[in-house]
């Protein structure tokens, strides 16, 4: 058996491996939390930038 072959069985059985970790359910809460980040940033921001508004016109 060459040594490619042995890799490449190698980085298949890696690459499955990553997939069933990503898909799995005990990662869904974890990727949900991750994905709802971006939009809690813009939450933060436009509070930020309305208060600041608002200290400007007193």
């Amino acid at each position: 058996m060459k040594w490619h072959m042995v890799w490449t069985l190698l980085l298949i059985i890696l690459f499955v491996g990553i997939v069933v970790w990503a898909y799995s359910s005990k990662r869904k809460s974890d990727f949900d939390e991750a994905a709802r980040l971006p939009l809690d940033d813009d939450d933060l921001m436009s509070n930020q930038v309305s208060g600041s508004r608002e200290k400007e016109n007193e």
